[in-house]
């Protein structure tokens, strides 16, 4: 197992700048997420720490050695790819030994590793079977297998859960975070779904324009996001944000013509400024206790069984409630609504970053 540190990281093609001097360190046996929108720079530091493209500046540094100019395969890493990367003419076995047997290990070895991530991953039934013979989830597991019988430092993962669908996605989750209960091999994962992210990281790395918006855990993530940004990505659905100004007596007016006496709880650094303030859908009650927020109208009612995802307007502004009383609401009824003054976040208007 290894720690690695990232040391301002800078990446750059030609002009274009796609890090921007990102620090990030990774201890013995953690299991952590890149997490982001499209383009914003994770899957590039992950092949950056796998050796697959080059630093422009900065240090990356697996224990105590800089690896910034080691190939590859001398970094004793293994990486899983979105695409299976699996040879179609191999059958599962063989698929899985081809490291070791460019690593010249003996017959004895390569049997008992692949034998061993075999049992692991459920794959006895199918090790002479070729990759067209497997379904995605099956082949997802063999690419994990050729990982895991390197034994290397460092597990590296790039959406590899992407290709399947929705139910297979649930259910590799649970076997990868299983998997690295049972391995406690470093792992770092890249992902831009923040579901996968909250329910298997260890920590959370929140990743924005080249930049790191916010390092946690997933529930200091969700609780305490440091910026609009991470308060926005962090959570499904994703929270009510809302633009507004915040008096000096602590009413809080929006754009949208919303006014809520936020005063008792509102954060003194707040008053008198332009704010956004969040709430999340799960966080806005119909017919609770708490802060008044006034009534709204529902446009549309969305039930999943167990919760009612509502969409309502409340005088101009479009509002969305996670609802989990399992009561029947219809389109154009009138609710009342109010939050918990717990469950409120302040952002500044003109940087994003949280008030407190």
């Amino acid at each position: 197992m290894a720690s690695i540190s990232i040391n301002e990281a800078y990446k750059s093609y030609g002009q274009l700048e796609v890090l921007h001097g990102v620090s990030l360190d990774i201890e013995d046996g953690e299991f952590v997420i890149l997490v982001g929108p499209s383009g914003c720079g994770k899957s590039t530091l992950l092949r950056m720490i796998a050796g697959l493209e080059n630093i422009t500046g900065g240090e990356i540094v697996l224990d105590d050695l800089v690896i910034n100019k080691l190939p590859p395969r001398q970094r004793d890493m293994a990486m899983v790819f979105q695409s299976y990367a699996l040879y179609p003419h191999m059958t599962v076995r063989k698929n899985m030994a081809f490291s070791l047997k460019l690593a010249k290990a003996s017959n004895d070895e390569i049997d008992q590793k692949v034998s061993m991530a075999a049992d692991i991953l459920g794959l006895e039934p199918l090790l002479e079977r070729k990759p067209s013979q497997l379904s995605g989830g099956q082949r997802q597991r063999v690419a994990m297998g050729r990982a895991i019988v390197r034994d290397p430092k460092l597990f590296l993962f790039d959406e590899p859960l992407s290709n399947l669908d929705a139910k297979l996605r649930v259910q590799m989750r649970s076997e990868i975070k299983e998997l690295h209960q049972r391995l406690q091999t470093t792992t770092v994962y890249v992902t831009h779904d923040q579901v996968e992210a909250m329910t298997m990281a260890d920590r959370i790395v929140v990743m924005n324009g080249g930049h790191i918006e916010q390092i946690g855990t997933p529930m200091n993530l969700y609780n305490k996001p440091d910026t609009k940004f991470v308060a926005s990505f962090i959570g499904s659905p994703s929270m009510n944000l809302i633009d507004g100004h915040l008096d000096d007596d602590g009413r809080f007016t929006s754009q949208e013509g919303l006014s809520w006496d936020l005063k008792d709880f509102a954060p003194k650094s707040a008053f008198g400024e332009k704010i956004c303030l969040g709430i999340r859908p799960e966080n806005i009650f119909v017919d609770g206790e708490g802060v008044a927020l006034g009534e709204a109208i529902i446009n549309v009612v969305e039930p999943t069984g167990s919760e009612t995802l509502l969409s309502l307007r409340a005088e101009k502004a479009n509002l969305h409630i996670l609802d989990r009383s399992r009561r029947e609401f219809k389109k154009d009824e009138n609710v009342t609504l109010t939050a918990d003054k717990h469950d409120f976040h302040f952002f500044q208007a003109s940087s994003g970053q949280r008030l407190s």
